[in-house]
């Protein structure tokens, strides 16, 4: 017998049809015409069909409704009860705003306000800020017999009614012609006015564009981000240009060395999302729920290379300064300490004899450097800023990028069995910059160089600042 087939009840034929009822149904009774059977009655077997005679049949059920009044009413006044005992003790703090108070067992309390779902908030802070964030396609090549060159696409956001547009580094780098697209669909040729590859920033600014028609972002304040809070990410992810999507702040404050298909990105700070983003959304605009910039997305981790809810922005305190750098035609500085640097890992540690096997070992020290005037010298092996460990060469650089020019660091350092803390107040890389455009171009990410040349590139940088950014994929 088939599993879809019912098995028929026992005393019933195969001709007998049975169909199945629902546990309660409650129809209104049909009125019959005067002198007819009424709908539902049945004439006797054998009887006459009259209106006179007619035989019903009524099961009336009583139901009991006054036990289960009472049980309803009591399981009221015991909630009422328990309500009223959590107050009363000070569990539960039920104000008339619409915050409820949770206290911990510590006596410490928490008030935690919580408003309706505003479903109209995605609506209103796209319309927003969806004016601001402009499609940018860079051509990095000749154009061939078809039409068709190399390029890259990705975003920008509008900073002032000049036509500065503020972008990742990686979107425009080594463009010989870049067109933007604005919301409305106009499109502009723009000219490169700076970067700062190090940090895989870049500004440009529209050709002959109408400042009417431009509407600068609204820029935030990346220091007062929490984890959890609501943001929105909007770019050209894959040249769909305007397009948004919506999640939160994943983490704060991500430092890492990411490979990329040119070597190793360092990256200080970064924002983390799980709105998407992807190839495209690069240089693109992250915005919190009242349409202010608090990021510029520039890289995701991912094995496929699309996203994968986690996703890197540039915070915006800092590339703000960086472009405001640019846009006033000086060059971006960074901290300087004034080392060069080896990783220090158990294997070399057993080879010289040394005596951690973690840190940053310091090959040289720049004269008259902020390490130098400090007292850091050649051999030391520094483990620790501001109580931070570090473990190796790049967690170092990501360290102290993660500061500012002029602040004071704190770093442990082992020299031989010694360990001691050293206060170095970290200077400007402005002129170690100048000196290494003049020696080789591009120097930030996507420039070609292989791991190792990059690498020494970065403990070079350290002298000069240790300089973060990058471009993660390639996108």
């Amino acid at each position: 017998m088939s599993d879809t087939t019912p098995q028929r009840p026992d005393g019933l034929n195969e001709n007998t049809e049975t169909q199945q009822q629902p546990r309660v149904q409650v129809e209104p009774t049909p009125v019959s015409p005067q002198g007819a059977n009424p709908v539902g009655a049945h004439t006797a077997p054998g009887a006459a069909s009259s209106p006179e005679l007619m035989s019903r049949t009524v099961v009336k059920t009583r139901t009991k409704k006054f036990p289960v009044f009472l049980s309803a009413l009591g399981g009221l006044a015991v909630g009422a009860v328990l309500v009223i005992a959590l107050v009363m003790t000070g569990a539960l703090d039920i104000d008339r705003g619409g915050s409820v108070t949770a206290v911990t067992p510590d006596s410490t309390s928490q008030t935690i306000d919580i408003d309706p779902e505003d479903t109209t908030l995605a609506e209103t802070v796209a319309a927003k800020v969806l004016p601001s964030v402009v499609s940018i396609t860079a051509q990095t090549g000749e154009t061939d017999a078809s039409g068709a060159s190399s390029g890259s696409i990705g975003s920008g956001v509008i900073l002032d009614k000049d036509g500065n547009i503020l972008t990742n580094h990686h979107v425009v780098e080594g463009a010989t012609a870049i067109s933007v697209t604005l919301d409305d669909g106009t499109n502009y040729d723009a000219e490169l006015v700076g970067e700062d590859s190090s940090s895989d920033l870049a500004v440009i600014r529209l050709q002959n564009a109408d400042a009417n028609s431009l509407t600068p972002i609204e820029i935030g304040d990346s220091d007062d981000l929490t984890v959890g809070e609501w943001v929105m990410a909007i770019g050209s992810p894959f040249g769909n240009e305007q397009s948004v999507s919506t999640g939160i702040v994943s983490a704060l404050y991500r430092s890492t060395a990411l490979p990329s298909t040119s070597g190793t990105s360092i990256y200080a700070n970064m924002i983390q999302t799980d709105a998407a983003i992807n190839p495209g959304n690069s240089g693109g605009a992250l915005v919190n729920d009242e349409g202010k910039l608090i990021g510029i997305n520039s890289v995701i981790e991912s094995y496929s290379g699309s996203s994968s809810g986690v996703g890197f922005a540039i915070p915006v305190n800092y590339a703000k300064n960086i472009a405001d750098q640019i846009i006033a035609g000086k060059t971006p500085v960074h901290p300087y300490l004034g080392v060069t640097l080896t990783t220090v890992n158990a294997w070399n540690a057993r080879q010289n004899n040394l005596a951690v096997d973690s840190g940053a070992y310091v090959n040289s020290v720049s004269e008259d450097g902020p390490a130098a005037q400090a007292g850091i010298q050649q051999g030391d092996i520094i483990t620790a800023v501001d109580g931070e460990q570090i473990t190796s060469a790049d967690g170092l650089i990501i360290a102290i990028r993660e500061h500012e020019v002029g602040e004071k660091v704190t770093l442990t350092v082992m020299r031989g069995t010694d360990k001691q803390d050293i206060e170095v107040t970290l200077g400007s890389d402005e002129a170690l910059q100048a000196e290494q455009q003049d020696n080789t171009e591009g120097n930030g990410s996507g420039n070609g160089m292989t791991e190792e040349e990059f690498l020494q590139y970065l403990q070079e940088l350290l002298g000069r600042g240790g300089n973060g950014g990058g471009n993660g994929f390639g996108f």
